[in-house]
This record gives C-alpha cells, sequence and structure tokens, in this order.
C-alpha cells in the first residue's frame, strides 16, 4: 500500500492518525501520484485539522520531550525519504515509550542519525551564512539549504544580532526567518524583488572581494582542501566565492 500526503506536517499527523485507527499498512509514503503504474494499493490522505490536532496532543503527552523534538527535527529533513520510518517511530513509541532510546531499533537508530545530520547541517550554515546590509539597515541573507533550517538560523542569530533587524530567506522554500520591531517568526514569502543594498554595504562587498583576491597565493592554491573545508553547497551566496 503506498500512501499519498501533501507533504506537510498536519497532513503527516493525518496520515498517523488513518494508519493508527484503521490499521493501514503503507510500504510507502509518498507527496504525490507515481507516474508509473503500479499493482500497490494507492490511499490519498487528506489533511484534517481535527484528527492531526488529536495526533500532535496525544504525542505531546506519551513522548517525552526529547523524543517529540526529534519528531519535528525529522520533519525538517524534507529532502530525504524519512516519513515510513518516522510512522513506525510514532507508532512503537504509543506502544512503549522506553522502545525510542533502544538504539538497536532501525527507525530510532535512522532518525537519530538524520537528527545529527541535520545538526551539522545547521551548525556550518550558522558560519557560511553571509548577511548584507539593506537601504533601510535590515540585514539580508539569501541562502539554498540541503535541509529545512531557517528556523534554526534565525533562532542562532536572534541570540547574537541584539536588537538588529534581519531576514533569513530561504529562496528554494520560499520562507522566511524575520525579525524586525514587529514581528518575529517564520513567513511564507511567495514571492519578492531583489533588495537594494546600501551603499556602505556595496563599499564593504568590493573590498572584502579585494581582500580575499590578494591574499591568495597562486602557487599555493588547492582547490581539493578549500572545498573540503568550504564544500561547493555553502557558497551561492558566499560574497567572496561571488
Amino acid at each position: 500500500m503506498i500512501l499519498i500526503y501533501d507533504k506537510s506536517f498536519e497532513g503527516f499527523l493525518t496520515l498517523v492518525y488513518e494508519v493508527y485507527y484503521k490499521s493501514l499498512r503503507p510500504s510507502k509514503i509518498a507527496d504525490k501520484m507515481p507516474n508509473t503504474l503500479l499493482l500497490e494499493e494507492i490511499v490519498e490522505i487528506k489533511t484534517t485539522k481535527e484528527k492531526s490536532l488529536k495526533v500532535l496532543e496525544a504525542i505531546k503527552k506519551k513522548f517525552p520531550k526529547k523524543c517529540f523534538e526529534l519528531i519535528l527535527n525529522s520533519f525538517m529533513c524534507d529532502t530525504k525519504e524519512f516519513e515510513l520510518a518516522l510512522l513506525k517511530y510514532i507508532i512503537l513509541g504509543f506502544k512503549d515509550t522506553n522502545e525510542l532510546f533502544n538504539i538497536n531499533n532501525p527507525e530510532v537508530f535512522y532518525l537519530e542519525n538524520l537528527q545529527k545530520e541535520l545538526f551539522h547541517h545547521v551548525h556550518k550554515m550558522t558560519g557560511f551564512a553571509r548577511f548584507e546590509e539593506l537601504e533601510d539597515g535590515t540585514l539580508y541573507a539569501k541562502i539554498e539549504t540541503k535541509f529545512n533550517v531557517v528556523y534554526f538560523l534565525g533562532k542562532h542569530f536572534f541570540k547574537r544580532l541584539n536588537n538588529q533587524k534581519y531576514i533569513i530567506h530561504d529562496i528554494n522554500r520560499k520562507i522566511a526567518f524575520i525579525k524586525n520591531d514587529d514581528f518575529i517568526g517564520i513567513q511564507n514569502i511567495a514571492s519578492f524583488e531583489e533588495p537594494k543594498l546600501s551603499q556602505d554595504e556595496q563599499k564593504f562587498k568590493k573590498l572584502w572581494t579585494t581582500f580575499f583576491k590578494a591574499i591568495v597565493i597562486e602557487t599555493r592554491e588547492n582547490k581539493k582542501c578549500q572545498q573540503n573545508f568550504v564544500p561547493l553547497l555553502y557558497r551561492t551566496y558566499m560574497t567572496e566565492f561571488l
């Protein structure tokens, strides 16, 4: 059996409800109908607020905080096929919460490692994200990331930028963490115009690029070593590589 859902967190919780109460046994969970003809039964799960809230409250009540956070963090790894493992993990927790700490369980092992990969990616992005000053003084950073890390980056820089207004914009996912005088949190960005940089920012970008090129010793250049420290994945919006 293949289950289809809308890729939202509420949709996944609805899916958990349907599987749990209807005793469904999916072999795969996807976000769209397969292109090829399959012999397996395909069931489309429609997101229901009432069902998703019921499951959410049950998880909050039954699961330890650490395990609940693992569920949320797994959902941030949206480029991985985590749904089937997460479904089994949640069902396992409803049966016996002690098993959620059993690393010998394949679902627990997989999700724990997925969370480590997520946090490693977040750590990298805190160092490689580049802010630019806009005309109104707001700091603006564009990112394209492997996982959905906007919330984690927004939380990280909230502690470090004090009263500074800033925007961290995930271009591909069309979401942004926004911090200004009136709002702190994540918003959907359906479309946007390229923001205008302040005059000082344009000057500093030129100075930084010039400095970066000036310190290069061509005879000692090692592209492979450089890519080990700063993989190509992180360079898209780094000023020194533009």
